[in-house]
């Protein structure tokens, strides 16, 4: 045998045990599943933009409806006028409370300079008794302003506090989407007045996909939680191309295989259900796709 018929028949023999490792039986099978969200209206009022259709890859954070924020925008207005109105009271408060404290002072000075010229007899006792009533209504009047200081400030917070919930539900009256993925279904139409928690439209998050396999009780000893397996997709030919996967649940009921596998004796078998978190960012992976699984370590390693 010359060396070049040798080399060329330990290349066919690679080949043909290259395609003997292709050819191995996958150890469970199933379908891709993505998370499912519902997407509802958090205002109330007409949906002046709507961009919703079924079908429409969304980007996740892109505004994909608008609520009426007309009767909020002039609720809002009033109560920016409260605001500002409590908000003028208080220099003329804090000012009026300066002149009865510069009152009250020059009404001690005649106190005190009354108390000596009553003690040299020069004026009658009745005058000094008039100043002193004089201050003690002035410190009266200090309170009673004082006391309006904190009632304004408290009124002006409590207001400002509602100005704080119109701009939370003016910004919750922008509707943004989610996530990353694909309308599923919509459940409103451009114009439509719509509630409170009014669902408008449902999306699948394409970026993360489950698979979804079934195996059987002889083989829950081979996985556990945070395994990582090789996934198997269907490309030019079956199952030849490969994605990483991580087992993230295991059923611990068993039930019968689902009828999409397709021999009647696999249907009647007991199986667990497992989910493989594949990640999708390329969008290669469809809602419904068959996939297959491999294992790449023993379990517990």
């Amino acid at each position: 045998m010359t060396r070049s018929t040798a080399t060329l028949l330990s290349a066919l023999l690679l080949g043909y045990l290259a395609g003997c490792r292709n050819d191995k039986a996958s150890d469970g099978y199933g379908n891709f599943e993505a998370t499912e969200i519902v997407v509802s209206s958090e205002s109330s009022g007409r949906l002046v933009r709507y961009e919703v259709d079924e079908g429409l890859k969304l980007d996740k954070g892109a505004v994909v409806a608008v609520v009426d924020t007309t009767q909020l925008d002039l609720d809002r207005r009033h109560l920016k006028a409260q605001y500002t109105a409590l908000s003028a009271q208080q220099p003329s408060i804090e000012a009026e409370a300066a002149v009865y404290r510069q009152q009250r002072k020059n009404l001690q000075q005649d106190v005190v300079r009354y108390t000596r010229l009553v003690g040299e007899g020069a004026v009658p006792a009745k005058r000094l008794e008039e100043v002193r009533d004089q201050a003690l209504v002035i410190d009266r009047q200090i309170r009673s302003v004082d006391s309006k200081s904190p009632s304004i400030a408290a009124q002006a917070k409590a207001v400002w506090a509602q100005i704080g919930q119109i701009d939370d539900q003016i910004s919750k009256s922008v509707v943004h989407n989610p996530v990353k993925g694909v309308v599923l279904a919509k459940y409103a139409e451009p114009g439509e007045v719509v509630t409170y928690g009014k669902p408008l439209y449902r999306i699948a998050d394409t970026e993360t996909m489950y698979l979804r396999v079934w195996l059987s009780g002889s083989q829950l000893g081979q996985v556990h939680v945070g395994q990582r397996v090789d996934v198997l997709i269907d490309g030019r030919r079956p199952a030849d191309t490969k994605l990483s996967g991580t087992v993230t649940w295991i059923s611990s009921k068993a039930e019968f295989t689902p009828k999409i596998i397709q021999t009647r004796e696999d249907r009647v078998n007991m199986v667990y259900a497992v989910k493989v978190l594949v990640r999708n960012p390329d969008g290669l992976l469809k809602i419904g796709m068959p996939g297959e699984i491999r294992f790449t370590q023993p379990a517990g390693s």
